[in-house]
């Protein structure tokens, strides 16, 4: 009976760990300067409070931010970003078909942390998208966790280093 005890309170507080938030919270801290010209992306942690999204959204985001980072971040400063969504709307398949239109919202707080030196904290912000849909066939087919997630990923880069890790062009989802 013991034996089984241990694997089974194990996974219960890795279950609880799992939904707390990956920040460490606390008021806005600008990056540093000399951080937005050296950093380099190391991991994305992202935690949330319950959300009305698909399964697979944690690995969705964490991808597609991952993938806006590294185009942001090109030094060697290692930094990890972790980031807790606190707001998750994103209007439904039919009534963006059927209204011509929709929008997806997605909202959290950003820190970037230096992992060598005991997770130090040396930015955080919050970011807050808004993403258009224009309905039709593609609001029927598109994948709206990725064009919101990616749009989030640029936010980052825009609000924490001040510049856009791709102009708009054909494969960017969230061009203006």
């Amino acid at each position: 009976m013991r034996s089984f005890l241990v694997p089974l309170s194990m996974s219960a507080v890795v279950a609880v760990a799992a939904c707390a938030p990956v920040v460490s919270g606390g008021p806005p801290i600008p990056v540093m300067p000399g951080l937005q010209q050296t950093a380099q992306l190391g991991a994305v942690y992202m935690s949330s409070g319950w959300l009305s999204a698909e399964d697979d959204f944690q690995e969705t985001f964490t991808d597609e931010v991952s993938q806006e980072m590294r185009r942001c971040l090109v030094g060697t400063a290692l930094v990890d970003v972790r980031i807790h969504i606190d707001r998750l709307d994103r209007e439904g398949r039919l009534a963006t078909f059927l209204n011509g239109g929709g929008e997806h919202r997605l909202s959290g707080t950003v820190e970037f942390v230096y992992p060598g030196r005991g997770n130090e904290v040396v930015g955080r912000f919050p970011v807050s998208v808004v993403v258009h849909d224009n309905g039709g066939l593609n609001g029927l087919v598109t994948d709206r966790q990725m064009v919101v997630s990616e749009a989030f990923g640029r936010a980052i880069c825009e609000e924490g280093f001040g510049r856009n890790p791709r102009g708009p062009n054909v494969t960017n989802a969230t061009a203006d």
